[in-house]
């Protein structure tokens, strides 16, 4: 269990830890996931903890279930439907100048390692704006995106007017904002917002596949790119170079260029020892 968090207080969210990774499930398949005042809060809670103790974020929602004798038709999975429509319904403009989900998502972005985005069935709404806010969205052929916002009265105010544009391109995102065009897998495959298209029953596993190869780097160089990565375009070069120069002093940086050359000379040996025996 992660320092700081205790599982069983979490009534929307489940949770499951590694020792270099939390994966947390939006758990509220009764209403299709759909973002409440409460998963704010407990999203707000995971926060916390990853931003004092960094860790890999993996996001997922309702798997999806394989026909059973019990179950015949299976069940579909669901990241998040949207925002919950009960609570949106009620609020005010006082509740949208606070930035109820857009505050949680941009804090999310921020988190000091990467975060994967895990998408099955429907993406919508605010759920969109969730997994938009993640550094990699991997996905199924079921999966399906977009923002309905416009037909109900409102606009995707959580991200989506400006993350979108940059993931898509301007020309889909006012397709996918102002028509309301929802995008299938393939179609989120070709547009680039999913990397992945892997089959349900698999998703998770391609997460974690990812996670390992993110935590085989070096936690501190992953830690130091995404944040000079996100930097405006005007901090470039500067950033880069006092980022480097950190970098340059760190242990880790000597031992791995040292494992490195080590594992070259010892593989230079191997290839120069028959050939030098031949020469004899």
């Amino acid at each position: 269990m992660t320092e700081g968090l205790n599982a069983a207080d979490f009534t929307t969210l489940k949770l499951t830890t590694g020792e270099d990774r939390l994966l947390v499930q939006l758990h509220r398949p009764e209403v299709r996931n759909a973002i409440d005042q409460t998963m704010v809060d407990e999203l707000h809670a995971v926060c916390a903890e990853l931003e004092r103790t960094p860790r890999i974020l993996i996001l997922s929602g309702t798997p999806s279930q394989a026909p059973t004798e019990e179950n015949p038709r299976g069940a579909k999975g669901i990241f998040a439907s949207g925002a919950d429509i009960a609570q949106l319904r009620e609020r005010r403009r006082a509740d949208a100048l606070a930035g109820i989900n857009s505050g949680v998502f941009d804090r999310i972005a921020r988190l000091p390692l990467p975060v994967i985005a895990a998408l099955d069935g429907y993406a919508l709404g605010g759920g969109a704006e969730l997994a938009y806010a993640a550094d990699f969205r991997l996905g199924t052929p079921e999966l399906r995106m977009g923002q309905p916002e416009a037909n109900l009265g409102i606009m995707a105010a959580a991200g989506a007017t400006w993350r979108l544009k940059e993931l898509v391109g301007e020309p889909l995102a006012k397709e996918i904002l102002l028509a309301g065009r929802i995008l299938d897998g393939e179609a989120c495959l070709a547009a680039g917002l999913v990397t992945e298209l892997v089959p349900g029953p698999d998703l998770l596993d391609a997460a974690h596949a990812l996670a390992d190869r993110i935590a085989a780097q070096d936690p501190l160089a992953v830690r130091i790119t995404k944040s000079v990565f996100h930097a405006p375009r005007e901090a470039h070069p500067a950033i880069d170079t006092l980022a480097q120069g950190m970098l340059f002093e760190s242990e880790e940086k000597f031992r791995r260029m040292q494992e490195f050359l080590d594992r070259k000379k010892t593989g230079s040996q191997k290839t120069e020892s028959p050939t030098s025996e031949s020469k004899k």
